[in-house]
């Protein structure tokens, strides 16, 4: 099963779209010729080979016609053979059987004779068969041929002059060499390039609205050089250019590709054609058009007059002969026949060496540091040898080079009965017919998609080109295997299919060269080299020289989801099963194994691809153990390489973007391209030094995982229930069938599709979950042994993430439980006590005690931590009530190792210890503001006991309910005694990252309706009976263990007939998206009924959301005012029509991607498929979504400085560093360094004046057009940003003494 994760499902069958043509059996002869025929070896060529078996059945035939003939001389029944139909494979992928050969027969002889007649049918048909095989292979080359003569490569101008000038030299070609033409093309081109020259005149509109389309029109070419068809390239740029409307796409890098195609084959005919087309257009050559040019006259050794006349020409145009060698990325090849063409000219001509750039130093003042020259400097150093560096390169390559990597699967193995191994068996010939079909239908598809190229239209021709057949066919069955039983959305499906084709496509191929410079940069890491100087991995990188890789651009939405609907639609074509397999009595013909299906996602109808029950079925039974995964969704098995420019670093060959954003955007890639390139390498060597942070598996903790996840799961503790355990639909008076009887009520109708509609909720989001549990513990297992790497990249805000989506340390707590550094650290002295802090941290219990208190609240449970590490699941299981309990038990195991060591300062730690910042959105804006109020509440300011913002919210709210309780307020009189922590703390959090009162008030909601006591108008039913947990001792939900929850400790009774009472928020917190987001039965009152504006629960979230944003504003009133700049701001920004745009502290520009949705539709096939971009910067920006986001990802960007810069230290210290975010993790010996790191970088930020520095950037940016000065919506953005909020009193030196600022 591949482990490509498709996300929601869909509920019903629906409607069902069937493959054209008639169902039958497949024929055993496919298009590709004889797959399942027995193979011969034979030196001959396979149209030899064909030819032989021919003429060897004709003779047989003439041998079995003689015999025939004798039977009649001596007097036996005359043979009547009739021909054999041979019916056409239908569109469907399946074939007619044939039709049965007739015999005759004169008297009883005719029995006698009966083999023969059958065997000369037989062979008939067989020679039949060949025939059209061979003929089918003449005639597509024929096709091909013909095709190629049918592509047009004579201009079509729409210039008359030049149209007639073309057609002299084209007639006086002999007395008029190409060489001279073009040399006068030259010089009659325009002089001057621009952006204004390549758009076209003023009348052709926005050009703006064209990019879209020119982003396709790129796209098309590059994949027509890359996949050689060069000619289909050149007819389609001709077909543009000859109609004036498509002519104002084209661009003259469009030309220039073209070109280059050329000047590589030594084509100067078609060259020429390009430059009168590119005359044609207005537009000037560059660099890059005579450095095609040149190249192709030195691949033909043309005369020294023709290359001096260009040479001429291209220096009165302003173009430097070097910068041919300088500014033009071209290969060795194209280099020396470009050298080879300058020579003849001028024989001295000696080409500048690659310039070697000036050191560039990054003038930040907060990465002074940094890169400053220090000698005594020792960055850490990996425990592995060169030697064992280089054999994990080794594995890492193979890895990226086969692009996919296959791992066992960590579901239970199944008994091998009969039913099993037949099951596989079955599977195993569907697949093989499979592919069959599927190679089929993709040479159908590509002779259709080429005749739409033959024409000029841009079809799929050249990117279903760019993979080999086998390649796609393997993609799609892993698609078929991984798609879930509920089914996908095709425009999701479509989307992944898309993006497989385009990562696989960049696939880089420079192996022997990376495998050389990368084994001088393990000098810098391993353990057991010295390298001359000190310096950073990325410097070390850029000191050998290593040229930079080329920028890929990225396709089009457009194009990725239309080449994803065409490859699924050719799998639902394909794809087909024997009727048998669903209904045993069936006849045996063909029925699709996926279904197009229509169902409603939040009053939205859309199509869903869905997999026929009996192939879910049969997957089922074959329990096939494997997971297949793409290279880049795993982690790395060496270092990854440096980040050195915004496309260039982490995987070996994969190329990945530093700035992760939506496919098809290039808003933030054509920023940071812009950027110079020292202001980014704060970012680049931050993004590196996190991902040479070398991991391995927690080993201990897997396995009682494993034990869970192989039983019955335990929800409670983060292992999803297998789908054994998902509710059933309901029976009884609830059954669905009661819906079609005549006497249920409308509202009884309505009841039983709701509990329907919840079941199915529940029962789909624990798939989701299983599945990815499946992939993380996948891959867990997989890794256990070995040493690996997460490489990083960051999104547009700054903040970084783990490559790898399935297994990394920003998951879940069991996620984090699971992972260890590789190497390890000795406790030292006071190591064993931040273990013994870090764990009570985990426990959530002593939140507002000292860091002493928690110290000595572990050496009392000392027993319970003990027995916790040696009997965890048949002891007192004290780790399950913690609020991180898988993290929780593993800190309980690493304590008790360190206990029981000889030496505890000696025993080494491989254990990651946590320091959590304090609500630290509101700790930045409390800096920014110098908030002496709220600095005090989030810790900036020193104490004996740290403060809890969270909790004092909670109390000035409970001062707001007293008062208008006592003025008689009903809805404050009912909120008595439910006012706590836990009811606003994610109110409170999520404040400062803009969440609306809207927002705020569901937020507060849900954690109402978890408490089960609160009084509600219609509340939950009576629970039915309960059962045990078999884990941890606690209770199944009403209605047994089908529910898939279990209640251990300390969650309370049921909330519903279906649902259970929530884990503890900060359990919760952690796990992921779908169970924090669920109303189904792993969240809270799931069979509650949807709130209405007569329950209390309704009218308390209002009113309790009203009063948090009071209090916040009291204590936090500095925060507010600078959140209503930002906000402000930003609203006046995008009226200008423009996206708000800043760059962090650190020097990486950033953008808002909110623009108004484009809408885009792709018709034809299974169904239109119409989807909405926000990226698309030809639109407005979005006025809401740039106000609301400015604030808060400002902040997250303020926030990622601030952990860069403590990892860049961390680094230059010699410590092991890694980060969630706000969350900082090291070995428990270096946790003092970190925290005194971490605390004199917040200051050093938070030292600059960030505000005035953004109001200066914001004004040169935006108010300093003259053109748009005059505008009102500038004139009042300039007050604005003018206007910078005051700041109070605040002394940052203090926080390098508050102990809880971090902890």
């Amino acid at each position: 099963m591949s482990a490509v994760r498709w996300g929601r499902g869909a509920a019903g069958f629906g409607r069902a779209l069937w493959p054209a043509g008639s169902p039958g059996l497949l024929a055993e002869e496919g298009a590709l010729g004889g797959v399942w025929s027995r193979k011969r070896s034979s030196t001959a060529s396979p149209c030899e080979q064909d030819r032989r078996k021919d003429w060897g059945h004709a003779e047989l035939l003439e041998v079995l016609k003689a015999r025939v003939r004798q039977l009649q001389a001596e007097g036996v029944a005359e043979v009547t053979v009739k021909r054999v139909a041979v019916a056409r494979a239908p569109e469907a992928g399946g074939a007619q059987p044939p039709r049965q050969a007739q015999a005759g027969a004169k008297g009883a002889a005719a029995t006698l004779s009966s083999r023969w007649a059958q065997k000369l049918d037989s062979d008939q048909q067989l020679m039949e068969k060949r025939k059209q095989r061979l003929e089918g292979k003449l005639q597509k080359r024929v096709e091909k041929g013909a095709w190629q003569k049918q592509l047009r490569l004579e201009p079509r101008l729409l210039s008359r002059k030049l149209a007639s000038q073309l057609q002299h030299w084209e007639q006086g070609a002999p007395r008029s060499p190409w060489e001279e033409q073009l040399a006068q093309l030259l010089q009659e081109a325009p002089h001057r390039l621009s952006s204004e020259a390549a758009a076209a005149p003023a009348d052709r509109g926005p050009e703006s609205r064209l990019e879209g389309q020119r982003q396709r029109l790129l796209s098309f070419f590059e994949c027509c050089l890359l996949t050689g068809h060069l000619p289909l390239a050149h007819h389609v740029l001709v077909t543009h250019h000859s109609k004036s409307q498509q002519q104002r796409l084209l661009t003259l890098s469009m030309y220039n590709m073209v070109m280059l195609g050329w000047a590589r084959q030594g084509s100067f005919k078609e060259l020429t054609y390009v430059f009168f087309m590119l005359k044609d257009a207005g537009l000037a050559p560059d660099l890059q058009s005579y450095a095609a040019a040149l190249q192709c006259m030195g691949r033909l050794d043309q005369d020294a007059g023709t290359i001096r006349r260009c040479l001429k020409q291209m220096a009165q145009d302003g173009l430097q002969l070097q910068g041919l060698f300088t500014a033009v990325p071209l290969s060795a090849e194209e280099r020396a026949e470009l050298l080879r063409a300058v020579r003849k000219a001028k024989p001295t001509f000696t080409p500048p060496r690659p310039p070697v750039p000036p050191p560039q130093v990054n003038t930040s003042p907060l990465l002074r540091e940094i890169y400053a020259k220090d000698p005594a400097v020792s960055y850490p150093r990996l425990h592995l040898s060169l030697k064992e560096l280089q054999g994990l390169f080794q594995q890492q390559l193979r890895v990226e080079m086969a692009t996919t990597i296959t791992v066992e699967s960590v579901e239970k193995v199944p008994l091998l009965t009969k039913e099993v191994l037949h099951a596989r068996k079955t599977l195993a010939g569907l697949r093989t017919r499979w592919r069959t079909a599927l190679y089929r239908e993709l040479q159908e598809t590509k002779e259709s998609e080429a005749h739409a190229a033959r024409e000029g239209r841009l079809s799929l021709f050249p990117y279903l080109c760019l993979l080999s057949e086998k390649e796609i066919v393997r993609v799609l069955l892993q698609t078929l295997q991984a798609l879930p039983a509920q089914g996908e959305s095709l425009l999701f499906l479509a989307h992944e299919l898309g993006l497989r084709v385009f990562k696989r496509k960049q696939l880089r191929n420079e192996v022997q060269e990376l495998e050389q410079r990368y084994s001088k940069y393990l000098h810098l890491l391993a353990s057991d080299t010295q390298v001359a100087e000190p310096c950073l991995p990325r410097q070390h990188w850029e000191a050998l020289g290593v040229p930079e890789a080329p920028h890929e651009q990225p396709w089009p939405m457009s194009v990725v989801v239309q080449l994803g609907k065409q490859l699924a639609e050719v799998l639902v074509r394909a794809a087909q099963m024997p009727s048998s397999l669903a209904a045993p009595r069936s006849p045996g013909t063909l029925i699709p194994v996926l279904y197009h299906v229509y169902s409603f996602r939040s009053f939205r109808q859309i199509g869903i691809l869905k997999p026929h029950p009996a192939f879910t079925q049969l997957l089922e039974t074959a329990a096939e153990r494997t997971l297949t995964f793409e290279s880049t969704d795993v982690p790395m098995l060496c270092p990854p390489l440096p980040w050195t420019s915004p496309h260039s670093g982490a995987f070996l060959l994969s190329p990945t973007k530093m700035m992760r954003s939506v496919e098809g955007s290039q808003q933030h890639q054509l920023l940071l391209e812009r950027c110079p390139p020292a202001e980014l390498h704060g970012a680049l060597d931050a993004l590196t030094q996190l991902g040479n942070c070398a991991w391995r598996v927690n080993g201990r903790v897997l396995d009682l995982v494993l034990e869970l996840f192989t039983d019955k799961g335990c929800p409670r503790l983060g292992v999803p229930a297998p789908p054994s355990e998902a509710p059933r639909p309901p029976e009884g008076r609830q059954a669905p069938k009661r819906c079609l009887l005549p006497e249920v009520s409308p509202a009884e109708k309505a009841e039983m599709r709701r509990e329907l509609a919840r079941r199915l909720k529940v029962a789909r989001e624990m798939q989701s979950l299983r599945a990815d549990a499946l992939y993380r513990l996948s891959l867990a297992q997989h890794l256990r042994h070995r040493v690996f790497w997460l490489p990083h990249n960051m999104d547009f805000r700054g903040r970084t993430y783990p490559c790898s989506p399935h297994f990394n340390h920003l998951g879940s707590d069991l996620a984090r439980a699971l992972l260890e550094f590789a190497q390890g650290r000795p406790l030292g002295p006071h190591g064993l006590n931040w273990l013994k802090i870090h764990l009570v941290n985990l426990t959530g219990l002593k939140k507002r005690e000292s860091l002493q208190a928690r110290r000595d609240y572990a050496d009392e449970l000392m027993e319970d931590i003990l027995d916790s590490a040696d009997r965890p699941m048949t002891g007192r299981k004290w780790w399950m009530e913690a609020d991180e309990p898988w993290q929780a038990l593993a800190c309980c195991m690493e304590v008790a190792r360190a206990v029981r060591a000889p030496d505890p300062t000696a025993y080494v730690s491989h254990f990651p210890v946590h320091q959590d910042g304090s609500c630290n959105g509101l700790q930045h804006y409390a800096a920014l503001g110098r908030d002496s109020v709220g600095a005090a509440s989030v810790n900036l300011l020193p104490s004996d006991l740290p403060q809890d913002v969270y909790s004092e919210v909670a109390a000035q709210v409970e001062v707001f309910r007293r008062q208008d309780a006592e003025q008689g307020v009903q809805v404050a009189q009912v909120l008595e005694g439910f006012i706590s922590r836990k009811v606003v703390k994610q109110t409170v959090m999520t404040v400062v990252y803009g969440v609306t009162r809207y927002g705020g008030r569901l937020q507060i909601e849900k954690r109402l309706r978890e408490i089960h006591d609160f009084p509600q108008v219609r509340g939950a039913e009576t629970p039915g009976p309960a059962g045990r947990c078999p884990v941890a001792g606690g209770h199944w939900a009403a209605g047994g263990p089908d529910t898939g929850s279990c209640l251990c400790p300390p969650w309370g009774p049921p909330a519903g007939p279906m649902g259970a009472s929530p884990p503890p928020q900060s359990a919760r917190g952690h796990w992921p998206r779908a169970i924090r987001r669920s109303r189904g039965n792993l969240g809270p009152a799931h069979a509650l009924p949807s709130p209405s504006p007569q329950d209390f629960v309704w009218e308390a979230s209002h009113y309790l959301v009203r009063q948090v944003f009071n209090s916040l504003q009291e204590m936090f009133s500095g925060t507010r005012s600078i959140q209503r700049w930002l906000t402000e701001s930003a609203r006046l920004i995008s009226h200008t029509g423009s996206a708000v745009e800043w760059v962090t502290p650190l020097g990486i520009p950033i953008i808002q991607p909110y623009h108004r949705d484009s809408k885009v539709m792709i018709k034809g096939g299974l169904q239109s498929l119409t989807f909405s971009s926000s990226v698309d910067t030809s639109q407005k920006p979005n006025t809401l979504k740039q106000k609301n986001g400015f604030p808060p990802n400002f902040i997250h960007s303020l926030d990622s400085s601030h952990m860069m810069l403590t990892a860049l230290h961390c680094y230059r210290k010699g410590l092991t560093f890694v980060s969630v975010h706000d969350c900082f993790w090291t070995h428990a010996a270096d946790v003092a360094v970190m925290n005194q790191v971490c605390r004199e970088q917040f200051v050093r930020l938070h030292s600059q004046p960030i505000l005035h520095n953004l109001s200066r950037f914001l004004i040169e940016r935006f108010c300093s057009d003259p053109r748009t000065s005059k505008s009102i919506w500038v004139s009042r953005l300039t007050d604005t940003l003018l206007s910078v909020p005051k700041t109070g009193t605040f002394n940052l030196e203090q926080v390098k003494h508050s102990t809880y600022f971090f902890s």
